[in-house]
C-alpha cells in the first residue's frame, strides 16, 4: 500500500487549500484514513480522518470549523480541504491508513496506523 500526499503549498492567512492522498494497492475504502501535520519543535497531530464505511469523520479541535475531509472511491483518494488558513496551521501534513479501525471508526492516535505517505508542506503567511 502506498499513499501519496500533495497539494501544499505557501498561501497567506485565510486563503484556502486542498490536501490530495492518492492510495494504491488497496482500495481507499477498505481502510480509514487520515490526515496528521507536524509542526517545528512539536509533536505529530492527527488533524482529521474518516472511516473505513465513508459515513464517519472527525476532526482536531484546532481545525473543525475549518477544514473537511472527502473521499472519492472511484480515483482512490482522500481529500482535505482547508479554509481560512491561519499561520499556527503551518507544518508538514501526512496522510496514513488504519486497516484495523472498525468500520465506522477513526482512531486519532498516530501509533495505529499501518501506512504513512510523504509529507507535504503547508505554509501559511501572516
Amino acid at each position: 500500500v502506498q499513499l501519496q500526499a500533495s497539494g501544499g503549498g505557501l498561501v497567506q492567512a485565510g486563503d484556502s487549500l486542498r490536501l490530495s492522498c492518492v492510495v494504491s494497492g488497496r482500495s481507499v475504502s477498505r481502510h480509514a484514513t487520515a490526515w496528521f501535520r507536524q509542526a517545528p519543535g512539536k509533536e505529530r497531530e492527527f488533524v482529521a480522518g474518516i472511516s473505513r464505511s465513508g459515513g464517519i469523520t472527525n476532526y482536531s479541535d484546532s481545525v473543525k470549523d475549518r477544514c473537511t475531509i472527502s473521499r472519492d472511491n472511484a480515483k482512490h483518494t482522500v481529500y482535505l480541504q482547508m479554509n481560512s488558513l491561519k499561520p499556527g496551521d503551518t507544518a508538514v501534513y501526512y496522510c496514513a491508513a488504519d486497516f484495523s479501525a472498525r468500520s465506522a471508526v477513526v482512531r486519532t492516535a498516530a501509533g495505529v496506523y499501518d501506512y504513512w505517505g510523504q509529507e507535504t508542506q503547508v505554509t501559511v503567511s501572516s
